[in-house]
């Protein structure tokens, strides 16, 4: 067999004309546009087992997604200069791959990521978002006031099951611990909602930002998103934020090479089968 080598792939991508991340017949997703070019530089097939971090739901952005995929370590060596230049040649302009770096062949994008960092843009401004930023922010008809959104927000940080925010899947735990989960006011008037968390169950980012908005404008209480956390279903009272402006902005990986396979032996005890 030949010896294979490593490699992270840093990825930025506009969601907006892919139906997500993960490929599918027919459909136009990042996996599926990054293997469709690696396989025309690289020859079908010679790149393998493309993982990611985080599988991103149709029209979700990404300025710091990770993956990782095998390569003959002879293929690696003989393109590894200019690789990433072709690929930036060939790659059409709303994906981009930032960097390629080898690493050991116990690093999983998936199971060693310690965390995942979202960021979500909101503009309350009457006339709406700025043509530039509307594929990015979400124009909210009402009034935002960021004290509510940070009241809301506090009550949803530390461990607790999410159930209420997730699209709940069979024999999946919805049990996650957020560590950050904050509100600013930029100097451009957009607010900026930033969750950080061990990992993320299906639309519960956007989830989590539709209840925060309603206390945010004064239409519920402050209290009312953590109260949420009490149930054991999904709640039909929370409406999804449009996925347009949630971006994916880093993935954080221990410092140590050497826990790698530590880190991802933990999370597949706790997460198969996995669904974040």
């Amino acid at each position: 067999m030949d010896e294979r080598i490593r490699l992270r792939l840093d990825v930025a991508y506009d969601g907006g004309n892919f139906s997500g991340w993960a490929a599918q017949p027919d459909r136009r997703t990042v996996a599926g546009v990054l293997v469709e070019t690696l396989d025309l530089v690289l020859g079908a097939g010679t790149a393998t087992g493309l993982t990611v971090a985080g599988r991103t739901d149709a029209g979700v952005h990404a300025t710091g997604q990770v993956c990782h995929l095998d390569l003959p370590t002879e293929v690696w060596r003989e393109h590894e200069g200019r690789l990433l230049r072709r690929l930036a040649r060939l790659l059409p302009g709303d994906v981009r791959v930032r960097a390629m770096t080898e690493v050991p062949a116990t690093f999983d994008a998936r199971f060693s990521a310690t965390f995942r960092r979202y960021e979500y843009r909101v503009t309350d401004a009457p006339w709406g978002a700025e043509p530039l930023r509307r594929h990015e922010v979400l124009a909210w008809p009402r009034p935002l006031d960021c004290d509510r959104l940070s009241a809301a927000s506090a009550g949803l940080v530390g461990e607790h099951d999410f159930a209420a925010y997730c699209r709940r899947k069979e024999n999946a735990t919805t049990l996650r611990e957020v560590t950050r989960l904050d509100w600013r006011r930029d100097p451009d008037g957009i607010l900026v909602a930033t969750v950080q968390a061990d990992a993320f169950c299906q639309a519960m980012v956007r989830s989590l930002v539709g209840a925060m908005l309603v206390a945010g404008d004064g239409r519920r209480p402050v209290e009312w998103p953590a109260g949420l956390l009490m149930r054991r279903e999904r709640s039909s009272e929370v409406t999804v934020a449009p996925a347009h402006g949630l971006t994916l902005v880093a993935v954080g990986y221990p410092d140590d090479p050497a826990e790698y396979a530590r880190r991802a032996e933990a999370t597949r005890r706790l997460r198969v089968p996995a669904d974040a």
